[in-house]
């Protein structure tokens, strides 16, 4: 069961003593389905690595950040020595900085910057150790899903994450979209159809198939022509992603299955 009965909670509002009966109760009846996620192979491996993975790529880009602006209010010197660096040239360079006493703010900005610079270097060399580790749990758990045009280890990494190690638990290529919130949702029966994407689902997940359509749209042909003709017949660039991610989806599925077979 994904969520809460929502009739039970307008009827009663929210508490945890109403979820946990309304949960018993749709286990009762049948009505809660869902199988949990397997949390003792290889999947789960990959999880626990993309986890530590994400935290050390997120305070790398909070650490580059804290750098730039640190030399944007800084001594003129600083600014016009790593002003329009890339960020791997600027970790490099305030990595080497040699802070030497003398004006105590000047000091204080140089050294403070050089502990930026080392610690974006641990964390460069933690995420690649982290890969060494991803990649080859990847490679063994879904080699097909890797031979699919536009999935790299990361995006692969992501959906396997999602699926979980017992893929079958999904019970069919529409279930597996919704969990990926790319299944469409009618959203008025007026005289025109209408559809909406579902807003709940796997975030990680979504954002893997966008990427893939990503790449995709720059360099692959046959989704090149699709685009175009898709945009000749009215679409907007947003709406033929939508339509991308839905087909990528069902590329990807039976690859996740590989192992249920």
């Amino acid at each position: 069961m994904d969520r809460s009965d929502r009739q039970d909670r307008r009827r009663a509002g929210k508490s945890d003593p109403l979820d946990a009966v309304s949960a018993a109760r749709a286990a009762q009846s049948g009505r809660a389905r869902g199988a949990p996620k397997g949390r003792d192979g290889a999947v789960e491996a990959i999880r626990a690595l993309m986890d530590a993975k994400r935290s050390a790529r997120a305070e790398r880009t909070q650490t580059i950040n804290q750098a730039r602006a640190l030399i944007l209010t800084g001594p003129e010197d600083l600014r016009a020595r790593f002003a329009g660096h890339a960020a791997a040239g600027l970790v490099a360079g305030i990595a080497l900085l040699r802070p030497r006493p003398g004006d105590a703010a000047g000091y204080a900005t140089r050294f403070a910057l050089r502990e930026l610079g080392r610690r974006a270097e641990f964390l460069d060399s933690q995420i690649e150790r982290l890969d060494d580790l991803i990649v080859p749990l990847v490679t063994a758990r879904a080699p097909g899903l890797l031979a699919l045009y536009g999935v790299g280890p990361e995006t692969a990494a992501l959906l396997l994450v999602a699926a979980g190690d017992q893929p079958e638990r999904l019970r069919s290529e529409a279930a597996w979209a919704h969990l990926c919130a790319v299944a469409p949702i009618p959203a008025s029966s007026g005289k025109r159809t209408r559809h909406r994407l579902n807003r709940g689902g796997d975030r990680q997940a979504n954002h893997a198939l966008w990427r893939i359509v990503i790449t995709r749209m720059s360099s692959h042909p046959a989704t090149r022509a699709y685009v175009d003709r898709r945009t000749e017949e009215g679409l907007s660039k947003k709406e033929i992603i939508r339509c991308l991610k839905r087909y990528v989806a069902r590329e990807v599925y039976p690859c996740l299955r590989e192992r249920a077979r």
